[in-house]
């Protein structure tokens, strides 16, 4: 067993972050892994690719993951951008930060016999990060 996962993001939303958690949680589970970002001189926002493999046995394959199982995509204004689904296999999966439904986002990057799930992180991130507190001016000190 071999899956592959590609990420997309912007710089600063943790893509080389996740990509080494996923890696890391599949080492503990007594696979073998690899885990690397792909990133230019840009600055912060910049498109972000993220890379992580997961095996059964060692991974002797050293480049871009170029037909991922897996693709995620935590921005979703890449989304036209960048072309996030290329080289997906067939019956893969797509994961979107999006608050689109599954079907619209399907039709949108015309992967037909993929997989697609959505997820709007955006709107669970604060309830679980703190920020809600901040933001409502009820984090300990009076606003």
């Amino acid at each position: 067993m071999l899956v592959e996962v590609r990420w997309h993001g912007r710089g600063g939303q943790g893509i080389v972050t996740v990509s080494r958690l996923l890696a890391q949680a599949a080492l503990l589970d007594g696979k073998y892994v690899q885990a690397f970002p792909e990133f230019g001189p840009e600055r912060r926002g910049a498109p972000v690719t993220g890379y992580t493999r997961i095996s059964d046995e060692p991974i002797s394959i050293h480049s871009h993951i170029y037909t991922p199982n897996i693709v995620v995509i935590v921005d979703p204004t890449l989304i036209g951008q960048v072309d996030v689904t290329r080289g997906l296999i067939e019956g893969g999966m797509v994961v979107a930060n999006s608050e689109r439904k599954p079907q619209e986002l399907r039709e949108e990057l015309r992967v037909e016999k993929a997989k697609v799930y959505t997820v709007n992180a955006v709107r669970i991130a604060p309830r679980y990060s703190g920020e809600a507190h901040i933001q409502h001016g009820d984090a300990g000190s009076p606003c």
